[in-house]
């Protein structure tokens, strides 16, 4: 199987730029998309130029206060932000950021690569979470272009996958100068897949940064939320859980806000609702939350509406297999939290919670029932409290940046590629 794997591993680029060009055929993706991909980019204005990497809408966005601190810093920086999606491209430029120029991500492919390089001669590749490709790095470390790995993370599940390429991800891995990971965890998989011990700094979670740097959020009193729960981004299997749940707990909870991962779920979450016989109002036909004893938030980028409303927040993605969800948003929002036992993506986060008390962690669905039950105002209280206490202490990043800007000089270093 490894050697499979290894073999097949060099077909990925080119895979993927069959995709994109069929895609551009269908007219999915604009007419500059497949150039951008193929490293045609317009060249920066003058000044010292890096370029940040991130998979992502939620990667780009965790990563977003980095980018802002480092403009701050240096007037003259130009930063190249590629994102492998075209929602994740829109966001970035919707932001507006000055020496900001934002494009699909290069194909890893070695003239694509090239290109890339000689026109833009970045005196740094950032790296953002888990996006790490054997080419890219190979080139930007023959370049003498520095490589850093910011809210580096590696589950326990990607780890095992990666070990089948563990030759190929040692070498990648090696190429990296500077690495800031999300938990221990994940620094000790990295190490153990080829991380060098010396490229190691302090650990940041740039979503918990990016949250905590965020004003303080005008809330509602406790107990006019109390008695509203929330289910947030679940995936299929959970809602049936939540659901049954939900129905042994309505003398201690009045409404449900059900808000799945993904939207076009909407009508299979809505039968099974239907099949409970609970009534429901929709977000997707416009609706607000209101006497029905269940909202479904079929909508995507609407969690802060609900968060604010609802006394309990019970986690998705941790009650099936996906590695669950931050849970740095919700603690923002003043939510008690509820999660599963498969948190693996954010294992350092859930850790440090459980240690201080300020979340719940059950075994499974069948354990929901009684965790709920013990959740009223006074209960939610002791939960939250704890957990902003957690928050609070993370900090503003300021020592990842230093660290990033440790890694190139005032001056641009020449570019062999050039």
């Amino acid at each position: 199987m490894r050697l499979i794997v290894r073999l097949l591993l060099p077909l990925v680029p080119w895979a993927m730029f069959a995709m994109s060009l069929w895609r551009g055929l269908l007219g999915r993706e604009p007419r500059a998309a497949l150039g951008q991909r193929l490293g045609f980019l317009p060249r920066p204005a003058a000044g010292q130029t890096i370029w940040l990497h991130a998979a992502s809408n939620g990667e780009l966005a965790s990563a977003r206060w980095v980018l802002e601190d480092l403009l701050a810093g240096r007037a003259d920086l130009q930063v190249l932000v590629t994102t492998n999606t075209a929602t994740a491209q829109a966001m970035a430029s919707a932001w507006g950021l000055r020496g900001v120029t934002v494009a699909l991500a290069p194909l890893d492919l070695r003239p694509v690569i090239d290109r890339l390089l000689r026109a833009w001669n970045p005196q740094a590749l950032i790296t953002v979470e888990g996006e790490i490709y054997p080419r890219r790095f190979a080139l930007c470390a023959k370049a003498q272009i520095p490589i850093a790995l910011i809210g580096a993370r590696m589950s326990e599940r990607s780890f095992l996958g990666w070990q089948a390429l563990q030759p190929v991800m040692g070498r990648a891995l090696g190429r990296v100068d500077m690495a800031s990971v999300q938990d221990e965890a994940s620094g000790q998989r990295l190490r153990a897949l080829g991380l060098p011990v010396s490229a190691l700094r302090a650990p940041c979670d740039l979503k918990a940064v990016a949250i905590a740097r965020r004003p303080a959020p005008n809330l509602p009193l406790r107990h006019s939320r109390a008695r509203w729960l929330l289910a947030a981004s679940t995936h299929a299997g959970e809602e049936a859980i939540i659901l049954d749940a939900f129905a042994q707990v309505r003398d201690q909870f009045d409404h449900l806000i059900l808000a799945p991962r993904h939207p076009r779920r909407g009508d299979e979450v809505a039968a099974l609702i239907a099949a409970r016989g609970l009534t429901l109002s929709r977000r997707s036909s416009g609706s607000m939350p209101d006497a029905q004893p269940v909202f479904l938030a079929d909508t995507m980028g609407e969690m802060d509406l609900w968060y604010p409303l609802c006394g309990v927040c019970i986690v998705g993605g941790s009650f099936v297999p996906k590695g669950g969800h931050t849970p740095w948003e919700p603690v923002r929002m003043g939510c008690a939290i509820v999660h599963g036992p498969w948190v693996d993506n954010f294992a350092g986060p859930y850790a440090q919670l459980a240690t201080a008390g300020g979340a719940l962690r059950l075994h499974g669905g069948q354990d929901l029932v009684q965790a709920l039950t013990r959740l009223n105002a006074e209960g939610q209280d002791g939960l939250t409290s704890a957990a902003a206490q957690i928050l609070s202490g993370i900090g503003s990043g300021a020592q990842l940046c230093e660290d990033i800007e440790g890694l190139f000089p005032l001056s641009p270093p020449k570019n062999p590629l050039r």
